[in-house]
């Protein structure tokens, strides 16, 4: 099995009746480790109730925590989420968090040297000069990198987009980033089909994933495309569907499946973890099938 290395924010989502970790980098890994056994994630956590809580949870769930920076001066990072009438969560991100200030450092290195395959990256944490940077220093064109572009209110820029593009071998993306790609740097009245395409081709890209919420999702690769629609059995929020996906998606790619298997396994299991609240499952036991699939590979 190939060896997946997350960089980015650790957090906690704050809802009106409680918290849950989360951040999008931390839900990746978390389903890779479940699903493969293995994973190391990168972030930095503050010296804080809430940072202890993370390395509690990391330790319980068997996640190594030795990537991990604790930072005396930033707090732990947060996200306060305000559902919306179809339980769409709308969020507001603190800033200045720990996750903004990871450092460069040689384990940093030795671990993308020697024990990755594939780097998992998004835009949020490289709001930051510092960790952007840190990242940065990390892309090695002999492993593959993975971006889950995944914006955020306005904690993002051109240039910033532009690097995580050309740096990327794969790309996951929603309709609304699709529609924003589109306007700075395609400006073409075309279908997402094309869209996509194009990302590929002026990026360099060779796997694009774009998600459609009810619609399911489109992944296009060297010339292929592939729709997907997975039906929900019910609905309890949609928070953390796409970082499923990202999973199964990262994990199929690594393994050469085609497109359309990968497409349908990641979209049944976004729609079983929208079925649940929020975006980690409590049990082991949701996993077995998907464990089955990649043990049976």
């Amino acid at each position: 099995m190939k060896r997946i290395t997350s960089f980015g924010e650790v957090l906690f989502d704050v809802y009106p009746d409680g918290r849950k970790i989360g951040g999008a980098p931390f839900n990746f890994i978390y389903h890779v480790k479940e699903i493969t056994g293995n994973g190391n994630f990168i972030s930095r956590i503050g010296s804080d109730p809430m940072g202890d809580e993370i390395i509690g949870f990391m330790r319980s769930n068997d996640l190594l925590t030795r990537f991990i920076q604790i930072d005396n001066d930033h707090p732990t990072g947060a996200a306060y989420a305000n559902l919306d009438e179809n339980k769409i969560p709308h969020w507001k991100i603190a800033s200045n968090s720990a996750y903004d200030f990871i450092e460069q450092e040689e384990r940093l290195y030795n671990l993308i040297e020697n024990d990755t395959d594939c780097l998992y990256f998004g835009t949020l944490v490289q709001r930051n000069e510092k960790s952007r940077m840190t990242l940065r220093s990390l892309f090695n064109k002999k492993k593959k990198l993975f971006c889950d572009l995944n914006i955020r209110q306005n904690f993002y820029s051109k240039e910033i987009i532009e690097e995580s593009l050309k740096a990327s071998n794969v790309l996951k993306l929603n309709d609304e980033e699709l529609n924003l790609l589109n306007k700075l740097f395609i400006n073409r009245d075309v279908d997402e089909v094309s869209l996509a395409k194009i990302i590929s081709e002026t990026f360099e890209i060779e796997l694009v994933c774009v998600t459609l919420g009810e619609r399911g999702a489109l992944l296009y690769s060297l010339g292929k495309n592939d729709y997907q629609k997975a039906e929900a059995k019910k609905v309890v929020d949609t928070v953390g569907a796409g970082d499923a996906y990202a999973a199964i998606l990262c994990l199929g790619y690594l393994e050469g499946w085609e497109i359309q298997k990968i497409n349908k396994l990641a979209a049944g299991f976004a729609s079983d973890i929208v079925g649940i609240q929020g975006a980690l499952p409590d049990n082991d036991e949701f996993y077995i099938k998907y464990k089955e699939e990649f043990i049976n590979a």
